[in-house]
């Protein structure tokens, strides 16, 4: 049985009034009477009767919705990111249509159309790893859209953007690997043109210049997808480990690609860190429990959905259109965890001699061996 919401037309029918009058009713308008309103209300409340949102649309030319598209929802990132737009959007009476691209230049196309189809008031958009033509997002804009970039933006549309500060993400990550004493840091990340890799890669690219590190083109590898398909990641990983002279260390751009660069280096039969270094952008809670615990640069990506959607209420019930955009830029977070050992503290232990440990004798009499304590064992 096909569900059918009640319309004004069913409480007129069942009162036995006009639907101008169940209408004004419903309004509170003064020319019904309290009696009147009263027998309408209630049944409207007992029988679950809600404004029909397509005809309040239609009748206030808003529909107090907004659309939102981002590249995968279970991203960490992204997910932070819709919990602070929905926060903000829930409070001032807006609901949210959430879309994802799936890293698809034409599934995000197929998502702007849809959702420009159900007369959204405004969007939230972080493009996709694919999209290089953003005319169809520049036509929706000049016909009066409200847009806010977040994440990945795009700089030929004026509006406001709201973005993590990449750049110095990045250089503080890159730093903290030499400071630890790594030296060949590959960097595995987006595809070139997309803002979060433009302003990640000149951070990685300065703090190897500071510390007077020649940068490795060979060194650096993109991934199409953003760490999405597997097979694409093990492909750059693979072609790093080809070198001649291999990486010590791998600082990964995005969520995704942190993780799988993690999986693949662990198939390889690679410990992390004692074989190789890691350090990447990720948002996922579950890095600090990883094996090893995963150094990362976290993002505070739901106060950029907060801000974002703050900056697109904004363009939405401003009476007058708005010229003076903003890009807020937010800090970001560098955790240091298990997966980037300091190497230089190792090398200065050996080098002063300081070796604390216990002797043992096997029952053969043999020689003395020398055993930390940290790896106690009987010598065989």
């Amino acid at each position: 049985m096909k569900f059918e919401a009640i319309t004004i037309k069913d409480i007129a029918r069942a009162l036995g009034f006009s639907t101008s009058t169940v209408s004004r009713a419903l309004r509170d308008s003064h020319e019904i009477s309290p009696e009147t309103k009263k027998l309408v209300l209630e049944y409207a409340e007992k029988n679950n009767y809600h404004p029909n949102p397509i005809a309040l649309s239609l009748k206030e030319r808003r529909s107090r919705s907004i659309g939102v598209i981002v590249c995968e929802i279970a991203n960490s990132y992204f997910s932070q990111a819709i919990n602070g737009i929905e926060s903000i959007a829930y409070n001032n009476g807006y609901n949210v249509i959430i879309a994802q691209s799936r890293e698809s230049f034409d599934r995000e196309m197929l998502n702007l159309q849809y959702l420009t189809s159900r007369s959204i008031d405004g969007l939230i958009i972080s493009v996709s790893t694919e999209t290089k033509d953003f005319s169809y997002l520049k036509e929706l804009h000049s016909k009066g859209m409200p847009i806010v970039f977040f994440d990945r933006i795009v700089n030929e549309i004026d509006t406001h953007k709201v973005i993590a500060d990449n750049y110095k993400g990045a250089y503080d990550a890159t730093t903290h690997l030499i400071k630890s004493g790594y030296h060949r840091i590959a960097a595995v990340s987006n595809p070139a043109l997309l803002s979060i890799t433009v302003e990640r890669l000149a951070g990685y690219k300065a703090a190897l210049a500071d510390n007077g590190i020649a940068i490795d083109e060979s060194l650096i590898k993109y991934c199409q997808h953003g760490g999405m398909i597997l097979s694409e990641v093990e492909e750059v990983v693979n072609e790093l480990f080809e070198l001649q002279q291999k990486p010590d260390a791998i600082f990964a751009t995005a969520d995704k690609l942190t993780t799988n660069c993690l999986r693949l280096l662990k198939a390889r039969g690679l410990t992390v860190p004692k074989d190789i270094g890691l350090l990447g952008f990720s948002n996922t809670d579950l890095t600090e429990l990883l094996d090893p615990p995963l150094s990362i640069i976290k993002q505070p990506a739901f106060e950029m959905g907060e801000i974002a959607t703050n900056l697109l209420l904004q363009l939405i019930e401003s009476k007058r259109p708005v010229t003076d955009f903003e890009t807020k830029v937010l800090p970001t977070e560098l955790l240091i965890r298990g997966s980037t050992k300091n190497l230089k503290k190792k090398e200065n232990s050996h080098k002063k001699g300081h070796h604390k440990g216990v002797l043992f004798w096997n029952t053969k009499v043999e020689p003395m061996t020398f055993c930390n304590p940290k790896e106690t064992r009987l010598a065989s």
